[in-house]
């Protein structure tokens, strides 16, 4: 754990092209905002930073509680004791997700850490509930990943399953979540191969029987005449067409959702579904649901939800009640929260 001002000062990280920290780092408390750094260090002056405090970690707007466990985790190796909520867990404003009880000194450095953790994996999640009750009972699916730095798409990606998301692109995220990571194809393998079709039957040939066959139908021709002839070539293999559609050609609208609905059933074709990504938000989820689409692969709306600001505030040390002015001193009443992690005896 890093000691003094002076340590971070002569602190020097290794070279690295890939800027994002490592969990020894954050362990390390590296990642904290340096005023934590020197109140650890006049405290301990002070002969202060052993006094037992008790701190309550409570979110400023409603939403959905994710980054629980992750937060858990960096607090696992300290003599501390946690009560927290339920991941997963829908809040109101001002409500305590989690409470810690403990030496100010062995836990005070990394309240940047997991107000981050909290706030950035709960706006994911919270984003994802939004999509995922729009879209309901459609599946939702997170293609956020390469809208946000890599260090951080897995974290993404978790918090979208909490969010209720089925499923995630990128690879790490899917599988600390014990599942498969889902995703269909690039533009860029249509445009190498030269023709949908073609690559159609490549994908089909070439990837494991269980993965589903979900073909691109907006790279070369028009939609519908793309998925008529992949859908011909594939027959019963064929899961679903997927539309990408670019803003410069008007993006996937339910009108181009309908008509290849239809155009397919002219041909005799039931069984397709139809995967529409790119640009989605819960209005437009709503209008391409009642259209026909049976599945969203979302990315933006859910990368780039803002977080959910959380606040940790001492309300107690050696055992009597405190806040700052303007909040009540003493512990929140909160029926819900769960011990985690009890305090070590002799502590």
């Amino acid at each position: 754990m890093v000691s003094s001002v002076q340590a971070v000062q002569q602190y020097q990280p290794s070279p690295r092209g890939i800027r994002s920290a490592t969990p020894e780092e954050i362990q390390a408390g590296i990642t904290a905002d340096v005023y934590f750094v020197g109140t650890q260090q006049i405290l301990k002056e002070l002969g202060l930073n052993n006094k037992i405090v008790t701190a309550e970690i409570f979110a400023n707007r409603p939403g959905l509680l994710a980054g629980i466990d992750e937060a858990l985790s960096l607090l696992e190796p300290l003599p501390v004791q946690v009560e927290a909520l339920d991941e997963g867990t829908t809040i109101t404003a001002k409500q305590v997700v989690m409470r810690i009880t403990g030496r100010y000194g062995d836990f005070g450095l990394y309240e940047t850490a997991l107000l981050g953790i909290l706030a950035s994996s709960s706006g994911w999640a919270s984003a994802t509930r939004e999509i995922v009750e729009a879209a309901d009972p459609v599946p939702v699916y997170s293609f956020g990943a390469r809208h946000v730095h890599p260090a951080v798409a897995s974290v993404m990606d978790r918090a979208a399953l909490v969010g209720g998301a089925k499923g995630a692109s990128s690879i790490l995220g899917a599988r600390q979540a014990n599942q498969m990571p889902s995703g269909t194809m690039p533009h860029a393998l249509l445009l190498m191969a030269g023709d949908t079709v073609e690559a159609a039957l490549a994908y089909d040939r070439i990837m494991p029987e269980d993965a589903p066959r979900v073909v691109l139908v907006d790279t070369f021709k028009d939609e519908a005449e793309e998925a008529i002839r992949v859908a011909e070539a594939l027959k019963e293999r064929l899961n679903a067409i997927r539309l990408d559609t670019p803003r410069e050609r008007g993006g996937v609208t339910p009108e181009l959702v309908r008509e290849i609905r239809i155009r397919l059933a002219q041909k005799g074709i039931n069984h397709v579904g139809i995967f529409v990504s790119g640009g989605l938000t819960p209005e437009r989820i709503i209008a391409l649901k009642e259209a026909g689409v049976t599945g969203f692969g979302v990315g933006s709306y859910i990368a780039a939800a803002p977080p959910l600001d959380m606040t940790m505030d001492l309300k107690a040390i050696d055992g009597q009640p405190v806040a700052k002015r303007g909040r009540i001193p003493g512990l929140t009443p909160s029926p819900d929260l769960k011990i985690r992690k009890w305090m070590p005896s002799g502590d």
